[in-house]
């Protein structure tokens, strides 16, 4: 059995726009990648909402991108999906765009260092919309934010060309909930399962 682990936010642990519950297996896009996948391998969920990918985050460890996955890599795992880094474009974070490149390094190299076989796929966050202004995380975000969104695909490309990884930009093929701007409705979940499953399949030969 192939292992993959799902490592991200709070849209990896399936966060539903509006009521802040959470989506079930069936909905949420590592639960539908393990439908599509089969008994052959194994998806395992780490995500965590508000979770930042290298900013030391005030809520603690388990928050801290760079903290907390060690923990969760393993020798027999054979893919790690790194889905994060949209919470550290915070507005009292005051991130720079090489803060961002750096960052998402480091968690290849921390990933690299404890998992030598593994394949990296690291996934892009869609663009911030403008709706986020105006909902329940205007306090967390604002224009900036927004503004660095736009270049977070493109910096983790260039990552990816330079540490032979594997990349999904969401940008491309799904947009955030106009309900609060940030995380995803069902149907883009599902659309993420099925991007993310062609990739494998292409490399795993499935």
């Amino acid at each position: 059995m192939k292992k993959i682990l799902c490592f991200g936010d709070s849209n990896t642990y399936g966060y539903v726009p509006g009521s802040g519950e959470r989506y079930n297996s069936d909905t949420r896009w590592t639960g539908v990648l393990q439908e599509f996948l089969g008994k052959d391998f194994q998806v395992i969920e780490a995500g965590c909402n508000n979770r930042t990918c290298f900013v030391d985050n005030p809520d603690g460890k388990m928050f801290t991108g760079y903290k907390i996955l060690p923990e969760f890599l393993a020798d027999d795992l054979n893919y790690v999906i790194l889905a994060i880094g949209v919470n550290d474009l915070q507005l009292f974070f005051n991130t720079t765009y090489n803060d961002i490149k750096n960052g998402i390094i480091n968690l290849v190299n921390i990933t690299r260092e404890r998992v030598k076989n593994a394949n990296i796929l690291i996934v892009a966050p869609p663009k911030i919309s403008k709706n986020i202004l105006y909902g329940n995380f205007s306090f967390q975000f604002n224009e900036k934010s927004i503004e660095k969104s736009h270049k977070i695909g493109e910096i983790y490309r260039t990552v990816t060309e330079e540490y032979n990884c594997l990349f999904l930009d969401l940008d491309k093929i799904i947009k955030v909930s106009t309900k609060d701007g940030l995380h995803y409705e069902p149907e883009a979940h599902k659309k993420i399962a099925q991007e993310i499953y062609k990739i494998i399949k292409e490399k795993d030969i499935l």
